[in-house]
């Protein structure tokens, strides 16, 4: 996949994303109120700030698509984790201001400050409907990720599946409070206000190790040793070391040579070495290679 098309399928992705929590924005907070179910309206609440950050994501994509310039020499991409670590962020605040506001609506109806009549079936409707959409876009963002290796994707292909476990708390807290037990519907919106912050710290954890150089996996670690064991004239492979620009790999590596060899027989071995790793792995912009005499 190009970077044209890496960008355009990106920017689908988003907009989609963006136009179905606009509705569901809408549609959960009006008949939250309607339907007198705070989980639901707090599931509206969830939503509507998913408004905000995806029109947020929307600016980081387009700077992160930019060319590189002389500050930057690499690129924008990095931009992509940065968007990434700001979803987290959001989807964590939100689900604190959920989870007080649920608490003490919960302390209220068991102290019988207020009272609450349970949730009219609407709420319930709009629920599934809810759960149903936000299926399908988990679905296709996650799989839209994993093709285009670009983070803020994946941080959004986990909102979407917070937003699942979430509305499918608030539906139980509809069920259980019109059944006889009121109090179950504000506590359901605290089940979601957890769900949603252990997805916001699940966010930034992963997206914070591209932007902290994380050290390769074990399997890039083994697989660039299978690619050069091959190579006639490496010795040894002595050290390896990379690090994301957005979907991008840079390499650095220290290879063992035959220290015999000419400057330009050593030059010949790390040309072999770049055009195998180029060639065998596909995000792999820039390789670095130090070599020397292998001990």
């Amino acid at each position: 996949m190009n970077a044209t098309e890496r960008i355009k399928k990106s920017n689908y992705v988003v907009n989609l994303g963006l136009g179905g929590n606009i509705l569901l924005a809408i549609l959960k907070t009006l008949f939250g109120i309607i339907g007198h179910s705070p989980a639901l309206l707090s599931d509206g609440i969830n939503s509507t700030s998913d408004v905000a950050y995806y029109i947020i994501i929307k600016i980081f994509m387009v700077l992160s698509g930019n060319p590189p310039d002389k500050e930057h020499p690499y690129g924008h991409h990095q931009l992509e984790s940065i968007a990434a670590v700001v979803v987290g962020a959001f989807v964590m605040t939100t689900g604190i201001a959920i989870f007080w506001t649920s608490i003490n609506t919960v302390f209220e109806l068991v102290t019988g400050t207020i009272t609450f009549p349970g949730s009219n079936w609407i709420a319930l409707f709009i629920a599934g409907f809810s759960i149903f959409l936000k299926i399908a876009l988990y679905i296709y963002t996650k799989k839209t990720a994993k093709k285009t290796q670009n983070a803020a994707l994946t941080a959004l292909a986990y909102d979407h599946g917070n937003d699942i476990l979430a509305t499918s708390a608030a539906t139980l807290g509809i069920i259980i409070g019109r059944i006889g037990l009121p109090w179950f519907d504000p506590l359901a919106s605290c089940i979601v206000a957890i769900i949603i912050i252990r997805t916001g710290i699940k966010i930034i954890q992963e997206s914070s190790q591209d932007l902290m150089d994380a050290v390769p996996s074990k399997e890039l670690a083994k697989q660039i040793h299978e690619l050069l064991q091959p190579i006639d004239g490496v010795i040894a492979v002595e050290h390896i070391a990379a690090h994301r620009f957005g979907p991008y790999i840079m390499i650095n590596l220290i290879i063992g040579v035959n220290g015999d060899l000419t400057v330009s027989e050593g030059d010949d071995i790390a040309t072999r070495v770049e055009q195998v790793l180029y060639t065998h792995l596909e995000l792999v912009r820039t390789i670095y290679i130090h070599y020397h005499p292998a001990k």
